[in-house]
């Protein structure tokens, strides 16, 4: 955004606690420095408004009395530069008193610290509450612990805010890095005293947000809006790195206990499972993530009887929050851990027992949504498998793994199914657009959806060019804000272009009715200049408020017999990676990864093969290399990229292939007339990134060789992410076994990782 007169600019005034009371705090020294203009903090914000939450007000705007995580606000600084507020910022003198802080998933299910948001899913003998008779029909019980990280979003434009003023009418204007306009606009509102029609939110576009500026982007707004009005001066910040890494959360930790029960050709009959995530110190999203997390468990698998309950951990870090696939990637990640332990204890081949588990049409999954024939895995699995020669190269990995002692080879095939809509949040399921055609033919657009990279304002602009019969370069897709498209739900769970394209086409539909009688005049290759002129000077209205929200859906926890569908329609699809592993430094190449996807009818298959490309390398990330690690006093250490390790150019894969869905197992094109989404497409944003799993799981394979080699018999336990450091750990070579050290009795790991 543009430097505007007489801008000031924020800088935040962060705890140095996970858990402690807060004593006093002490601006003198900070109202000294140079450039200094004013501070906010818990005294700031309107009565009564100084707490918020996405879902559940939780959570204190600037810390009261009590500090709950290591960063948590205590107040802004506001000054003539970005530099002189934070050294101003590092000035203010906190006191606190230490108290006992839970960091991790055990500590907080040891000291029974947990949200009141625990739900359930039942199904089959668990509806009556005893899985007893279920249990006695098992040949196999087989029990485990499945344990996941984090991911820190790292988009590289880091949460910002422009907080503009404008005394005549008392309103405020606020440019913010955001996902949601609407859940800022109804805070920034609240905080100020305002009516939510005197705060206008507009986004014109983010770099990166991945699910981290949903909600987190809000109390950024908030902040710059009450200093704004503080100083009757427009007011900007933007966080630095460290910052942003400290204070806007992260994917969540899970950790999983179950228990399985299958027959012995390894058949699932029964599942019993305590999902966990680390929430951090306030609810914020954690309860519908550990929702999303619950409801994939299943995966792609039928499963007779389930019970599986979800547990929101309650701890001092910093809040958790949305990060792309909300919880399916975890829930899904369980579940194919959880494959594999039963393929080695069985001794089944693992692509074998996920064929004899896949659902069958008609089927329902254990929240007795049902399998319809949209349901194509089984078409993509036969038909990748044979498009990438998979037989022959697990025989030819066999071969090279038996003459190669220090690199290992492995290769996994998973597939995904990915449910899309605002599950159990219905009333999200909605969407608003605005168009308008100028008397010259000219289209404006406005709609609720944010652009954030993934190319949404580009599609709705076709969709809005195909229903009005006009080019895209004759439609201009205005920047997303409040004043134009009212109670806009958040740019999320993939269902942007479902929500926004229906809401546009629905908008065009009534215009292109209204110009019906010109078009019939004039022809139907006249163009719209002619055809809106007509129109015009007839007094015909040219502009149309568009609305949709999702039919069908509505979903309702504890109804374990017949409820509505939660899920609008799957996004599918199946991933096969290969990789290489040096066993002596725990490095890994992926040498070739095949993707194919059911998308229904692409609007843009380049946008979509991007999302699908990015994604996968995005998960790949979560599964083997990026590691959050905290101090034992509750402070995040890997801040920035010197400590955080996201993928680059060399870790793509060496030969990446990427298809869709076009044929049926008969070799027959398949219609895609029966999708009820817009122009019959499906959403692509988040549904990919789960696949990422197969580098991890075909790592996990080629420690297996590894450890064969070196005749290691004990159990392999592999949790993700998949490092460097982990992989070469768990090879159990003689010179890791020499290597190792046994702690002395009460000593500890220098790091924290949340997840155990």
């Amino acid at each position: 955004m543009p430097r505007q007169h007489n801008e000031l600019f924020g800088a935040l005034v962060l705890a140095k606690r996970a858990h402690a009371e807060l004593v006093s705090v002490d601006y003198t020294a900070a109202l000294e420095m140079p450039g200094v203009v004013g501070y906010i903090d818990k005294n700031s914000p309107a009565k009564g408004t100084n707490i918020w939450g996405a879902v559940v007000h939780d959570e204190e705007l600037f810390a009261e009395d009590t500090i709950r995580y290591y960063g948590q606000v205590i107040a802004l600084i506001y000054a003539e530069t970005a530099l002189q507020a934070r050294a101003a910022a590092d000035r203010v003198e906190v006191v606190y008193k230490d108290l006992p802080a839970i960091i991790t998933i055990d500590e907080a299910i040891n000291a029974e610290s947990f949200f009141k948001h625990g739900k359930q899913l039942r199904k089959g003998d668990a509806v009556e509450g005893s899985l007893a008779e279920a249990w006695s029909s098992c040949d196999h019980i087989i029990e485990g612990t499945t344990k996941m990280g984090g991911q820190e979003h790292f988009y590289l434009e880091t949460n910002a805010a422009l907080a503009i003023p404008h005394i005549e009418d008392g309103s405020m204007e606020v440019y913010c890095s955001t996902q949601n306009l609407m859940e800022n606009q109804v805070f920034v509102a609240q905080v100020l005293g305002l009516p939510m029609s005197r705060v206008n939110m507009r986004v014109r576009r983010m770099g990166g947000a991945y699910g981290g500026k949903e909600s987190r982007s809000t109390p950024i707004a908030m902040y710059i809006a009450l200093a704004a009005r503080s100083a009757n001066r427009p007011v900007r910040m933007m966080l630095n790195r460290d910052e942003d890494m400290a204070i806007t959360g992260q994917r969540h930790p899970f950790q999983s206990r179950w228990k399985v029960g299958v027959s012995s050709h390894g058949k699932i009959q029964v599942l019993d499972m305590d999902v966990y995530n680390n929430g951090g110190a306030s609810l914020d999203m954690s309860g519908a993530v550990m929702d999303r997390a619950c409801t994939h468990i299943d995966n792609c698998y039928y499963i007779p009887h389930a019970w599986i309950r979800g547990w929101v951990c309650k701890t001092n870090t910093v809040s958790n929050t949305a990060f792309r696939g909300f919880g399916g990637p975890q829930g899904m990640y369980i579940c194919e851990s959880m494959m594999y332990k039963i393929s080695e204890a069985l001794h089944i081949d693992v692509d074998e027992l996920r064929r004899r588990n896949l659902y069958e049409i008609g089927q329902r999954t254990p929240f007795l949504q049902e399998i319809t024939d949209d349901f194509h895995v089984p078409t993509m699995l036969d038909q990748l498998t044979v498009n990438s020669d998979y037989e022959k190269r697990k025989a030819s990995i066999w071969e090279f793994n038996s003459k190669h002692r220090f690199k290992k080879r492995g290769i996994s095939k998973i597939p995904t199914k990915f449910g899309l809509s605002f599950a159990t949040a219905v009333h999200l399921n909605q969407a608003g657009a605005y168009v308008k055609i100028y008397e010259d033919g000219s289209v404006l657009l406005h709609h609720g959806g944010t652009e954030m990279g993934q190319g949404l304002y580009t599609k709705m602009a076709q969709v809005a060019a195909e229903e009005l019969g006009v080019s895209v370069d004759e439609v201009f897709n205005k920047d997303s804000q409040t004043d134009q498209v009212a109670n806009a739900s958040p740019t999320a769970a993939s269902s942007g272009s479902d929500l926004n394209g229906q809401a546009v086409k629905n908008a065009c539909d009534q215009l292109r009715e209204r110009l019906a009688p010109y078009r019939e005049k004039y022809g139907a290759d006249a163009p719209m200049s002619k055809i809106a002129h007509a129109a015009y000077t007839d007094r015909v209205n040219l502009a149309a408020n568009g609305f949709w929200k999702m039919p069908r859906i509505g979903y309702e926890w504890g109804n374990w017999k017949d409820p509505l569908p939660m899920y609008y329609y799957w996004t599918q699809g199946v991933a096969i990676s290969e990789v290489e592993l040096d066993t002596l430094t725990g490095d890994s190449t992926v040498l070739r990864t095949d993707i194919m996807m059911d998308i229904g009818r692409s609007i843009n298959p380049a946008i979509d093969y991007g999302q699908i490309e990015g994604a996968f390398v995005q998960g790949q990330g979560l599964f083997t290399m990026e590691e959050s690690l905290w101090s034992k006093s509750g402070e995040l250490f890997t801040k920035g990229p010197g400590t955080y390790k996201i993928p680059g150019f060399s870790d793509i894969p060496q030969q990446f292939n990427v298809s869709t869905l076009q044929h049926d197992s008969e070799g027959n094109p398949i219609s895609w007339s029966k999708l009820r989404s817009i122009q019959s497409s499906k959403g692509t944003g988040e549904p990919l990134l789960f696949l990422g799993c197969t580098v991890f799981f075909a790592l996990r394979e080629a420690v297996k060789a590894a450890r064969e080699m070196n005749h290691v018999r004990e159990p392999l336990v592999l949790n993700s992410p998949a490092t460097a450091e982990k992989l070469r750990l768990a090879v159990g070579d003689p010179l890791v076994r020499r290597a190792a050290v046994k702690a002395k009795e009460g000593e500890k790991e220098w790091f924290t990782r949340i997840e155990s």
